[in-house]
C-alpha cells in the first residue's frame, strides 16, 4: 500500500491535524472489498478485527497521518468564511492500482477544530444512506466519492432524539472544493493561490500546466467536467439537494450524500431537502445553480489568469477572460446533457428531431405523473404493454409512442437490437427514497441490516432486472412515499 500525504504540506494554515476519537463497542455493517482492492489496502486490515479498529478510528495505522480539511463556502447563497471537516478526517493519500491519488476519510469520527460546536458524529441514517447511494451512482456510471467501510460505534448520538451512531469510510479522487479555492483566496496571497491552483492542476487536470494560460485552461477543464456530472444527474432524475460551493468538488465527483434523492414522478420542479424551503436547489435549477458556483471558482482564479494585450486593466482583463469561459457553460451542458437524453430513447444523435421527441416524452411524463425511471427502462422490455400501462394507454401517448417506432426503426437494425443498447442505458434499479429510508428506519428501530444489505446487492447491477428484485424495481406507492429528506449532520 503506498501512501503518503501531499495535500497537508502545502500550507499549515490549509489543515489540521486531529486523530479520530475512539469510539466505545465498534461492529461492522458493510465493507467493500473490491474498492479495498483497488487501494490496495492490506489484507490484514480490510474486513477484519484489524480492519474494524482501523475504520472505527480506534487505531490510527502507520499509514496514516490524520488531519481535518478547512474550507469555506456559500451555503444557499450566504458566504461562510470558514467551515471545514467538522465531522471527517482525513486519514491519508494513497496511489491505488490504477495510479491514481485517492484520499481515505473517516466521517463522524469526532470533534475537529473545525467543528463549530457540534460533536463530530453522526447518526446511523446518513451513513447508511451515503453507503448505498454513493456505491449506486458509482455503478450507474456516474463520477462519485466511494464507501469504502461503515462501521456502528456502540455509542448513542443525540439528535433530535437519541440514535445510533456510526461511522463511514469515504474515498475520493480529492476533497478539494470550490469552497476550498474561496478559502485559500480569503488568505490574499498570491503566492499561497498559485500554489494551491498548480496543486490541482498537477492532481487533477495536469494537461492544463502546458496550456497557455495554465489558470484560464483550469477554469474550463473544471467547468467541462461539471456540466458532464450534471447532465448525468439529470439524466438519472438524481436531485444532490444541497449544491452549495462546499459540496462542488474540483475533480468534478458528486460528493455529500445529503437530503438528496431519485425523483420518482416526474416534475421538474421536485425538491427534496426539507431545508430548502424555496426550492433553490429544485431537479430544474441543478444546472443553473453549477454556473453560479462556477462564477464563485472563477472568482478564485482572477488574479492568476493571464490578461489579452489590449486590455490596459489587468483585473478587467482577468474578468473578462473568466467570464467568457463560464458563458460557455450552458452550450457545454446541453451538448452533455441531450447526448445523454436523446440516448435514453435510442436515439443517439441528439439531433433536432431527436431532441423534439425527448422533450415530447418529458412533458408527456409530467402530464400524467409517471416514474422517471420506468418510462425511460420499460421503453427496451419485450412486452409493449407494461409502458402502455404506465401512461394508462392513453392517446396522447399512442400517438408519442407511434413516431418514437418510426425514429426508432430508422436508427436501428431492429426493434429487439434498440431494446438491447436501451437496456445498457436505461438503469432498472436506483435507490428509490423510500427504499432508502426503510433500510435506516429497519436498522434504528430493530437493529437488522436485513434491508440494507439486500439493497445494495441489487444496486450492484442496476441495468439488469434480477429475480426476486421486483419490490425494488417499482416506485413508491403513496403511502410509502417520502417526500422530505435531511441532511446528515
Amino acid at each position: 500500500m503506498k501512501a503518503e500525504q501531499s495535500y497537508p504540506r502545502l500550507d499549515p494554515r490549509l489543515t489540521a491535524a486531529v486523530e479520530p476519537t475512539p469510539v466505545m463497542n465498534p461492529q461492522w455493517i458493510a465493507f467493500n472489498d473490491e474498492l479495498a482492492e483497488q487501494l490496495a489496502i492490506p489484507a490484514a486490515q480490510r474486513a477484519s478485527d484489524d480492519g474494524l479498529q482501523i475504520f472505527s478510528g480506534n487505531q490510527v495505522p502507520d499509514w496514516a497521518q490524520p488531519h481535518a480539511l478547512a474550507y469555506a463556502g456559500h451555503q444557499f447563497a450566504n458566504y461562510v468564511p470558514q467551515l471545514g471537516d467538522g465531522r471527517a478526517v482525513l486519514l491519508t493519500e494513497v496511489i491505488g492500482n490504477d495510479g491514481r491519488r485517492y484520499d481515505i476519510q473517516l466521517k463522524g469520527s469526532g470533534r475537529t477544530p473545525y467543528s463549530r460546536g457540534g460533536d463530530g458524529r453522526s447518526p446511523i441514517g446518513p451513513v447508511l444512506r451515503e453507503y448505498l447511494l454513493s456505491e449506486a451512482m458509482h455503478r450507474l456510471g456516474v463520477p462519485t466519492t466511494r464507501a469504502l467501510a461503515a462501521v456502528a460505534t456502540g455509542e448513542l448520538v443525540q439528535r433530535e432524539e437519541a440514535l445510533p451512531g456510526a461511522i463511514l469510510t469515504r474515498v475520493a479522487a480529492s476533497h478539494l472544493r470550490v469552497g476550498t479555492a474561496q478559502y485559500v483566496l480569503a488568505f490574499k496571497e498570491r503566492d499561497l493561490l498559485k500554489k494551491f491552483a498548480d496543486y490541482v492542476i498537477d492532481r487533477h487536470y495536469p494537461h492544463c500546466a502546458n496550456a497557455e494560460d495554465p489558470y484560464l485552461a483550469l477554469l474550463e477543464a473544471v467547468i467541462d467536467r461539471q456540466a458532464q456530472l450534471i447532465a448525468q444527474w439529470m439524466s438519472l432524475g438524481f436531485i444532490h439537494g444541497v449544491m452549495n460551493t462546499d459540496n462542488m468538488t474540483l475533480s468534478g465527483e458528486t460528493i455529500d450524500y445529503g437530503p438528496c434523492a431519485f425523483m420518482e414522478a416526474y416534475d421538474p420542479a421536485t425538491v427534496f431537502s426539507f431545508i430548502d424551503r424555496r426550492g433553490r436547489y429544485a431537479y430544474q435549477n441543478q444546472p443553473g445553480i453549477g454556473v453560479w458556483n462556477l462564477a464563485r471558482f472563477a472568482e478564485t482564479l482572477l488574479p492568476l489568469i493571464k490578461v489579452g494585450a489590449d486590455d490596459t486593466d489587468d483585473a478587467k482583463g482577468a474578468i473578462k477572460q473568466a467570464t467568457a469561459a463560464i458563458e460557455q457553460f450552458q452550450q457545454i451542458y446541453e451538448g452533455y446533457y441531450w447526448q445523454r437524453m436523446t440516448a435514453k430513447i435510442g436515439l443517439p444523435g441528439a439531433d433536432a428531431d431527436a431532441k423534439v421527441l425527448t422533450q415530447d416524452y418529458l412533458e408527456l411524463m409530467q402530464q400524467q405523473q409517471v416514474d422517471f425511471t420506468l418510462a425511460f427502462r420499460l421503453l427496451g422490455d419485450s412486452d409493449p404493454k407494461r409502458l402502455a400501462d404506465l401512461f394508462e394507454n392513453s392517446q396522447a401517448w399512442q400517438d408519442w409512442h407511434q413516431r418514437w417506432q418510426q425514429a426508432i426503426m430508422a436508427e436501428h437494425a431492429s426493434m429487439s437490437s434498440a431494446q438491447t443498447k436501451l437496456n445498457r442505458i436505461n438503469p432498472a434499479y436506483i435507490p428509490r427514497n423510500h427504499l432508502v429510508e426503510a433500510a435506516i428506519e429497519e436498522a434504528v428501530q430493530e437493529g437488522s441490516l436485513a434491508l440494507f444489505n439486500q439493497l445494495n446487492e441489487v444496486l450492484r447491477t442496476p441495468f439488469v432486472e434480477q429475480d426476486n428484485a421486483g419490490d425494488f424495481f417499482q416506485p413508491a406507492t403513496p403511502e410509502q412515499a417520502v417526500p422530505r429528506t435531511f441532511c446528515g449532520t
